[in-house]
């Protein structure tokens, strides 16, 4: 049976990339408006009524209007925007990390974010498995491509080709950060110190742990073969999330990335087991946004959760 999906926001960055995935897809049906409905409230209200699946595209506010919006119970909603990420009633969307059957059953979910995707990824296996301790002060470092920042940041980008390096967040207090403490179970928020560099997708997101002063203060800190081998067994039927053994020696960014909706873990330890660093590498696109709300779309819809993903 055919399901029905409206995508509201459809004209973003996320919204056409979920579509370039969904396209050719039997299972689902789009429901589109034109340019002139679109800013027709009765019209969105209707077709946001009237899908089996809803994928919010939006900004925060406009999220939360939107779902107002959405009266029918047999309506079951996906909002890729941070509105929901830690809010009650919701589900997180990242199954590799909350559960499969979560997400499938799930009448709300709340996708996550690009950065957190990484942060999460690499740090809640480790501390629920009390290999890390929870109530240490976590820093993390990341880098993105610039379409994770919006129209306003790629216009910028994209005029400007001069900007090398576009450090940001510096008043703290970033609106990831809650969702980063919330979905590892973190004491303490973690420092978060994200930039953009001037390739269109792609993301570094780094988590730098010293091993040897954690155990100095009596705190639970693995080795770093053993954090390895944590998140290798973690992820070991995932087709999605990739953990690496290998250690390379170097790890890029590239302008000319391809879209892919993977996302590589890697831990890098120091030879006498005092510091380690933990690696993400994803898109910022894929797996940090439109990868993630189809794989999230395939679970809720009971279909195979890589179908039409990018890997």
């Amino acid at each position: 049976m055919t399901a029905t999906i409206f995508i509201d926001g459809a004209a973003g960055t996320t919204g056409l990339e979920i579509a370039e995935r969904l396209a050719g897809r039997p299972e689902f049906t789009l429901v589109t408006l034109d340019e002139a409905r679109r800013k027709d409230e009765a019209a969105r209200a209707e077709a946001l009524n009237d899908a089996d699946f809803v994928i919010l595209c939006l900004p925060d506010d406009a999220a939360r209007d939107a779902v107002a919006m959405i009266r029918s119970e047999r309506v079951r909603v996906i909002d890729a925007s941070s509105a929901h990420r830690t809010a009650i009633g919701w589900t997180y969307g990242f199954p590799e990390v909350i559960g499969r059957e979560g997400v499938a059953s799930a009448r709300r979910v709340s996708n996550p974010g690009c950065y957190p995707t990484g942060f999460i990824g690499l740090l809640s296996p480790l501390v629920s498995a009390g290999l890390l301790p929870k109530d240490w002060p976590y820093v993390c470092h990341a880098v993105s491509g610039y379409s994770g920042g919006g129209k306003a940041m790629i216009a910028q980008f994209e005029a400007d080709r001069d900007v090398a390096f576009h450090a940001y967040g510096l008043g703290l207090g970033h609106k990831h950060v809650p969702e980063m403490q919330r979905h590892v179970g973190l004491t303490h928020a973690p420092l978060f110190a994200p930039a953009v560099v001037p390739a269109h997708r792609g993301m570094l997101v780094e988590v730098p742990l010293q091993l040897a002063a954690m155990k100095s203060l009596g705190t639970p800190a693995a080795a770093p073969d053993a954090l390895l081998a944590s998140l290798v067994e973690t992820y070991r039927d995932s087709a999605v999330v990739q953990v690496r053994e290998d250690r390379p020696d170097i790890l890029q960014l590239r302008a000319s990335m391809a879209p892919v909706d993977t996302l590589e873990l890697f831990v890098f330890g120091a030879r006498d087991g005092s510091q380690a660093r933990l690696v993400a590498v994803l898109d910022n696109l894929g797996k940090g946004a439109s990868g993630a709300a189809v794989q999230n779309l395939n679970l809720m819809a009971g279909l195979d959760e890589t179908a039409g993903l990018r890997l």
